[in-house]
């Protein structure tokens, strides 16, 4: 990995001079991870579906802060706009004078909750397309780039480990996107290349409230170690603490960072 020379500076950015890349970074985890990458001095460029508006804000919110951010709209279940998302990243790291992608943050999904009796086809193909092969997609991309040094992160669930009802569908997905860190670990650990997986117990976000009875989450609450369910900055300490460069021993681990649910 690739950061300042300056010591002062590595100490109060220690991300200063690396370039990061953030799937699904407009809101909720993915907004606060690329808020608190750009803090510590990485130039991030995060991807968003639909929520131009939220990430214009975000990259508005990080240029306040003496951060640099650029947006990029991604369809992960469109192969060809995964491909136009590092190329577009490529560029806005040239256009920062950074010299290419030190980190790589594969955050973006969709979550279906479906009994397995009713799940259909489509469900499925959309959750895989999305979930497992747009992380797959990412970090072969992120391979072929990836600066010597670099760091690999890829977002999952403790839901593979203590599965509930209704969601073989995301499961299988996110155990999909385990299992291809951790052979990417072993494929890019020659270079200095670490890749951890985050896998993360209920998480405060609009989409979790949106889905989830106020009941269920205080009773999820207080069944973790810690007395409450996650918040979006709670994961991405996590993500800092696992992406800086001296943090150069830990990889191909799965990281239950679910305020001990589990």
């Amino acid at each position: 990995m690739n950061s300042s020379t300056d010591s002062s500076d590595t100490f109060t950015r220690p991300l200063a001079g690396c370039g990061a890349l953030v799937t699904g970074g407009s809101r909720g985890i993915g907004r606060a991870i690329a808020r608190r990458l750009a803090a510590d001095g990485a130039t991030v460029v995060f991807t968003y579906h639909t929520q131009a508006e939220a990430a214009d804000a975000l990259v508005a919110e990080i240029a306040e802060l003496n951060g640099r951010a650029y947006a990029v709209q991604l369809d992960l279940a469109v192969p060809e706009q995964v491909a136009e998302a590092f190329a577009a990243a490529d560029g806005a790291f040239g256009q920062a004078g950074v010299g290419g992608l030190d980190i790589l943050v594969s955050n973006a999904g969709v979550f279906t909750s479906a009994p397995l009796a009713e799940a259909t086809v489509d469900e499925w193909e959309r959750v895989m397309a999305v979930n497992a092969r747009g992380t797959f997609l990412a970090l072969q991309y992120a391979a072929a780039r990836m600066r010597d040094g670099g760091r690999v992160i890829t977002l999952s669930t403790v839901g593979t480990h203590w599965p509930s009802p209704g969601e073989a569908l995301y499961a299988a997905s996110k155990a999909a996107v385990e299992q291809i860190t951790r052979v990417a670990s072993r494929e890019l650990g020659h270079r200095g290349i670490t890749a951890n997986t985050l896998s993360l117990g209920p998480t405060d976000t609009d989409l979790l409230r949106a889905g989830a009875h106020p009941d269920a989450l205080a009773g999820a609450a207080t069944m973790t170690a810690l007395g409450r369910i996650g918040r979006p900055d709670d994961v991405a300490d996590v993500v800092a603490l696992l992406v800086r460069a001296d943090n150069r021993w830990v990889t191909g681990q799965n990281i239950r960072a679910d305020g001990g649910l589990t």
